[in-house]
C-alpha cells in the first residue's frame, strides 16, 4: 500500500523535481519509504506536525495545500460567502519553509475566493490567536512546530474565537482534505490562474504590518497589576531573555521596554531567527541545556531571573537562583502556581478581586488533568474556583469562551508544559504576556527581599509540598504507533489497585468521558493522599507520556514519594512493552 503511494508520487508529473530527486534517493530504503507513506499527516492536539520532506507523512507544500483546501471547503460549508469575505489570518515562525508554507496557504485560500491576511514578518502564535478576533476573521493559521527539533514544521488552525479548532472541526477539515488522494488532485483542487502577487494587487491577499503588533501588545500591557512596583524596581531588576532563535525577540523586548524595565539583556547568540537552532539541540525551554549561555551571562551579571520563549513564543521557561546559589529551571507547574498566587493576591490587594466579585462573577483559573494540584489549592484557598480540561490549550481556550458567554470571570489558564494565558485578549497560551507577568512578579518579590525560588519555598510552606515529573518514551514510525497502542491497552486492561504501596482510590479512563470533559485517550490513577499518575500518548509527537505528581507535608517526603511512584510505574511500563 505505502509502495503504491510512493510510486504514485514519484511518477506524478505534478510533483516538483526536487521532491522527485529526494524520493528517488530512498527507493531502496523500504523502512524510510514506509515511514513517509504509511499514512497522511492528520490533525493532532494542535494541528499538523511532522518532519520536513516529500511524502504524505511529511510536511511539504502539497500537504500544506491539502490541509488548506480542507479549511477552504470547511469555510464554504459553514460560512458561505460571508465567511470568505471575513477571511483567514496567517502567521509563521522562523523554521525552514515556514515563510513558503504561509504563502502557499494564503495563495490557496485567495485562489478559492477567501480573503487572506498574512503577516509581513515572522509572528508569534499568541499574536495570531489575538488577530483572528481583532480582524474578525473566521479562522487563523500559524505555520510552526513549536519547540520541536529543526527537522520539523507544522500547521495549526484556529476558529473565529482565536481558539485552536476543536476535534469536531478538525474532522470536517480532514474529511475534505482526504478527498484529495493524489498530487494531481491537490494541485488542481482550486481553479484559478492568479499568482500570489496578482492576488496581493487586488487585495484578496493583504499584508499585515506593525499596527496589529501595537494593538496586541497594548492588550498584553493591560494585564499589569503593580505598575508602581515595576517603576520602583525597573532600574535594579536584572532580566536575561532568550527567544531561542524564534519569534519572541521583538514583542517580548518591546513590551518589557515599554512598561519600564531598563535592564533586559538578550542572549545575542540566540537573538536572531535561525531555522538551524544552532546553539541548541532543540529549542525547548523545558530543557536546562537551552539556558547554558544565558546562565553563564547570569552568573557574570548576577541576574535576578532568566526567561526564554520557544520559537513561536507561546511557551515560557523561567530560570532562577536556588538557595545553594545554582541557577535552576522552574517547572511549568511551579511557574504556574507562582503566577496563580501572585495574580490572585495582587488582585485582592488592588481591589479588583473581592468577596463580592467572587460571589457574583465566580472568578476561575483553568488548568489540565495532568497539571499539579498546587495552583488549584492556592486558588481555592482564596475562594477562586478551578476548572480542569484535557491536555491541549484549545480546551482551555474553549472554556474561556464559555466563561465569556456566562459572564464568569477568567483569571488565568495554564498547563504543565510551560503554557500560560493571563487575560482574555487571546485564546491560546501566550509567552509574551507570561514574560511580562513573570518579570513583574520578580520585581514584586524583589521588593520583599526575595527571588522567585524564595517565593516558591514560601508557597510550599503555606500550601503544601508538591513534586512532579513527566517521563516521555519515543516510538517512531508505524511500529512505534502500534507499540503505544499496546501500552495503552496494557494499562487499560489491567486492574491497577496500588502504585508503590499507595492505594488507587480512583481510576479514570477519559476515553469513556469524565464529567463534561470530552473523550480522550488518557488514563489517570488517583492515589490515597492526593498523589496521582497519568498516562497519555502525545497528539503531536511519536511519544507516550507518563505524568507523576506527589504531595506531602515536607519536601523530603514529597520527593521520596515521587521517586517510589516513578520506580513502581517503570516496572509496569517494562511489562507493557515486553
Amino acid at each position: 500500500m505505502y509502495r503504491d503511494k510512493y510510486n504514485e508520487w514519484l511518477n506524478s508529473p505534478f510533483l516538483d523535481e526536487k521532491s522527485k530527486e529526494e524520493l528517488s534517493a530512498i527507493q531502496d530504503d523500504d523502512k524510510e519509504v514506509e515511514d513517509r507513506f504509511y499514512r497522511a499527516l492528520e490533525f493532532g492536539t494542535a494541528g499538523l506536525r511532522g518532519i520536513l520532506g516529500a511524502g504524505t507523512n511529511r510536511m511539504n507544500v502539497y500537504m500544506v495545500k491539502r490541509a488548506t483546501i480542507g479549511i477552504l471547503r470547511y469555510i464554504e460549508r459553514e460560512y458561505g460567502e460571508v465567511g470568505k469575505k471575513r477571511g483567514v489570518v496567517i502567521a509563521h515562525d522562523s523554521r525552514y519553509f515556514s515563510d513558503e508554507f504561509a504563502k502557499v496557504a494564503a495563495h490557496t485560500l485567495a485562489q478559492g475566493g477567501v480573503k487572506a491576511y498574512i503577516f509581513e514578518e515572522l509572528t508569534s502564535t499568541p499574536e495570531l490567536s489575538f488577530s483572528v478576533r481583532h480582524l474578525n476573521c473566521v479562522m487563523g493559521i500559524v505555520i510552526t512546530a513549536s519547540h520541536n527539533p529543526k527537522e520539523y514544521n507544522g500547521y495549526k488552525a484556529y476558529n473565529e474565537t482565536g481558539c485552536q479548532i476543536s476535534p469536531e472541526v478538525a474532522s470536517v477539515v480532514l474529511e475534505e482534505a482526504e478527498k484529495l488522494q493524489s498530487i494531481e488532485s491537490i494541485v488542481k483542487a482550486v481553479e484559478c490562474d492568479s499568482d500570489f502577487d496578482s492576488l496581493v494587487a487586488d487585495e484578496t491577499i493583504e499584508w499585515i504590518g506593525e499596527e496589529v503588533d501595537s494593538i496586541y501588545l497594548g492588550e498584553v500591557k493591560k494585564q499589569i497589576i503593580r505598575q508602581d512596583i515595576i517603576d520602583e524596581y525597573a532600574d535594579s531588576l536584572k532580566i536575561i531573555y532568550t527567544p531561542l532563535h524564534g519569534t519572541g525577540n521583538k514583542p517580548v523586548r518591546r513590551v518589557l521596554r515599554e512598561v519600564g524595565f531598563k535592564h533586559v539583556q538578550v542572549v545575542s547568540e540566540q537573538e536572531l531567527p535561525d531555522p538551524e537552532f544552532t546553539t541548541v539541540e532543540y529549542p525547548n525551554p523545558e530543557e536546562k541545556k537551552v539556558f547554558d549561555i544565558a546562565i553563564e551571562m547570569a552568573k557574570e551579571g548576577n541576574a535576578d531571573v532568566i526567561i526564554a520563549t520557544d520559537p513561536d513564543a507561546d511557551r515560557l521557561g523561567v530560570v532562577v537562583k536556588d538557595d545553594k546559589g545554582e541557577y535552576v529551571v522552574l517547572s511549568g507547574n511551579q511557574t504556574g502556581a507562582l503566577l496563580v498566587r501572585y495574580i490572585i493576591e495582587g488582585m485582592f490587594e488592588r481591589g479588583t478581586l473581592t468577596d463580592e466579585i467572587i460571589e457574583k462573577y465566580r472568578p476561575t483559573i483553568i488548568n489540565t488533568i495532568v497539571t499539579s494540584e498546587l495552583g488549584t489549592e492556592i486558588a481555592r484557598h482564596y475562594g477562586v474556583e478551578c476548572v480542569k480540561t484535557l491536555t491541549g490549550f484549545k480546551y482551555i481556550g474553549e472554556k474561556v469562551n464559555d466563561f465569556e458567554a456566562e459572564g464568569r470571570r477568567f483569571i488565568m489558564g495554564y498547563e504543565e508544559s510551560f503554557g500560560y494565558l493571563i487575560g482574555t485578549h487571546g485564546r491560546d497560551k501566550d509567552g509574551v504576556v507570561a514574560s511580562l507577568m513573570v518579570s513583574e512578579m520578580s520585581a514584586y518579590f524583589k521588593s520583599l527581599g526575595m527571588n522567585l525560588f524564595d517565593a516558591l519555598k514560601d508557597t510550599y510552606e503555606k500550601f503544601g509540598y508538591y513534586r512532579e515529573l513527566t517521563k516521555s518514551y519515543t516510538f517512531k514510525g508505524s511500529e512505534g504507533a502500534k507499540t503505544m497502542e499496546c501500552i495503552m491497552e496494557y494499562f487499560r486492561n489491567n486492574d491497577i489497585d496500588s502504585v508503590a504501596g499507595y492505594k488507587v482510590v480512583e481510576s479514570l479512563d477519559f476515553e469513556r468521558g469524565i464529567g463534561d470533559i470530552p473523550s480522550s485517550n488518557v488514563l489517570k490513577y488517583i492515589l490515597e493522599g492526593g498523589s496521582w499518575v497519568a498516562v497519555r500518548p502525545s497528539g503531536t509527537e511519536p511519544k507516550i507520556k507518563f505524568y507523576f505528581s506527589a504531595n506531602s507535608d515536607s519536601e523530603e517526603k514529597a520527593s521520596a514519594k515521587l521517586d517510589s511512584l516513578v520506580a513502581s510505574f517503570e516496572e509496569m511500563i517494562d511489562s507493557a512493552v515486553e
